[in-house]
């Protein structure tokens, strides 16, 4: 494996250097291959899929597939005007001058996947780094092996295998892997290894992007939202953005949900019934619901819950079956707060509802926590939406859904202090491979002299004037001049 890895790296480079990945004509070639492989290779992907996570078809498309062929769609039909470069304003006092900025690829990057949406996760970072013209190596999750295999096997029958490779292996291969220089590294996975990747990194001066995760919360206002329809809507999605992606194995899914005291019995009594309309009155029958990576996540679910102060606050769910890996929709009402449930992300169909005197309390509660990827605020109080926007700190906030925010390309996508940092999807996922560098032209006919030595007392007000962009005030200097 460490031949490989040398050989692939030097292939890159090699790539690079030749200019092989700058023309907007390969960058558009390999971004319809992702397209073709993603038609061609739909029925494969589902099954690997299935094998790994268990999930259906149509989850798949939803989270995975759809995502990336609206991502390919967006890049190909912007990608020339995001590579133009961009005209800036400068300063009075380079006159005359002009001013852009030009992208330019960074180089030769690596893009470490996550298991939990494996395609996903793996090409749109792709995505980005190939529409900003560089060389790319991949390597996926090795705890997703039927989607690793999908990848390795099927990137280079699609893209160019000189200047865009599949590299599978484990713990190993990643650390081989990070001995090399590399121009970008991109990472989607846990904090804790985020802190591995930023450690090598640094010793390259190697600028890096993670995406961590966090303990994404939900605040449910009931007072707010009066239509017993809209309640529906809100629990709904609730429900959905907490089990329905992955079985809540997803780092933008709902951690935990926060309520108000008065309405805890009647959110947890409609979160019940909507359970069953979701997923029936036995979901591990139903294949509407994505089963536990492996038996090291679901031994780390189950140790979650084992605490007796934390069982005890089980009021529905709690089944488990490690044969199939499959773990019932549970609920926890004010489990303790100092429990590793309450203290390290849940990353599985486990929903803690915390309660609180007044909801307007909920923020001072985020606020105490790290920073999460997302808060969602179902919220039909536009104070409350205010007081979160300005007083929580978080990779972003959504009102009245969950998830959704992940779909949409014009707005970046990314953590802050522990759940990450740097932004991508759509022209995101173009500047984060990219280099804005600064491009000035100035002519040599036109020379302003009280810009150098010797200096002279009449020399000071034509350089007040120049940073203050008082044009007049040059002008009247120079009449000024003109008449002495």
């Amino acid at each position: 494996m460490e031949v490989q890895v040398e050989e692939s790296w030097e292939e890159l480079r090699e790539s690079f250097r030749n200019r092989r990945t700058r023309s907007a004509a390969w960058r558009k070639s390999q971004l319809r291959g992702l397209l073709r492989l993603l038609h061609d290779k739909e029925t494969d992907i589902f099954n690997a899929m299935k094998d790994d996570l268990g999930k259906h078809p149509t989850e798949t498309y939803r989270d995975e597939v759809g995502i990336l062929v609206k991502s390919l769609n967006l890049t190909l039909t912007c990608l020339d005007k995001w590579m133009a470069s961009s005209k800036v304003h400068v300063p009075l006092v380079a006159f005359p001058t002009s001013g852009e900025i030009v992208p330019e690829p960074l180089g030769v990057v690596l893009i470490f996947s996550s298991w939990n949406f494996p395609l996903g996760l793996a090409l749109d970072p792709v995505i980005g780094a190939i529409a900003a013209g560089n060389a790319v190596l991949l390597k996926p999750s090795e705890l997703a092996p039927a989607c690793s295999l999908f990848l390795a096997k099927n990137i280079p029958l699609y893209l160019d295998r000189k200047a865009v490779k599949v590299v599978e292996g484990g713990a190993t291969t990643a650390e081989q892997l990070l001995n090399k220089k590399w121009d970008k590294i991109f990472f989607t996975g846990s904090a804790r290894v985020g802190r591995v990747i930023m450690s090598a990194a640094a010793n390259h001066l190697t600028p890096v992007t993670l995406e961590l995760g966090g303990k994404c919360p939900a605040i449910l206002d009931l007072s707010s939202i009066s239509s017993s329809r809209d309640r529906a809507a809100a629990i709904k999605r609730v429900v959905s953005g907490k089990y329905g992606l992955c079985s809540g194995q997803a780092c933008v899914g709902i951690d935990y949900l926060i309520v108000d005291e008065k309405h805890a019995s009647a959110v947890i009594d409609s979160m019940k019934e909507r359970i069953k309309k979701l997923y029936g009155d036995k979901p591990w029958e139903n294949n509407s619901m994505s089963r536990i990576v492996n038996q090291n996540h679901f031994r780390r679910l189950r140790n979650l819950i084992e605490d007796p102060a934390v069982a005890a606050s089980i009021v529905h769910g709690g089944s488990m079956d490690e044969e199939n890996l499959f773990i019932e929709p549970t609920i926890l009402l004010d489990p303790p707060l100092e429990a590793e449930i309450m203290t390290e992300e849940i990353f599985g169909p486990f929903l803690p509802v915390i309660t609180v005197k007044r909801i307007q309390d909920s923020v001072d509660f985020i606020s105490s926590r790290p920073q999460p990827l997302a808060i969602y605020v179902f919220s039909n109080d536009e104070t409350l939406r205010r007081q979160v926007i300005a007083e929580t700190s978080s990779g972003g906030v959504t009102f009245n859904d969950a998830i959704i925010q992940f779909a949409c390309d014009t707005l970046p996508f990314g953590g802050v202090g522990q759940s990450g940092f740097g932004k991508y999807h759509g022209k995101f996922s173009f500047d984060a491979f990219s280099h804005g560098k600064s491009v000035l032209r100035r002519s040599l006919k036109t020379e302003m002299s009280f810009g150098y030595p010797p200096w002279t007392d009449h020399k000071l007000p034509f350089l007040r004037a120049a940073y203050n962009f008082d044009y007049i005030g040059i002008f009247l200097l120079l009449i000024g001049l003109k008449r002495k």
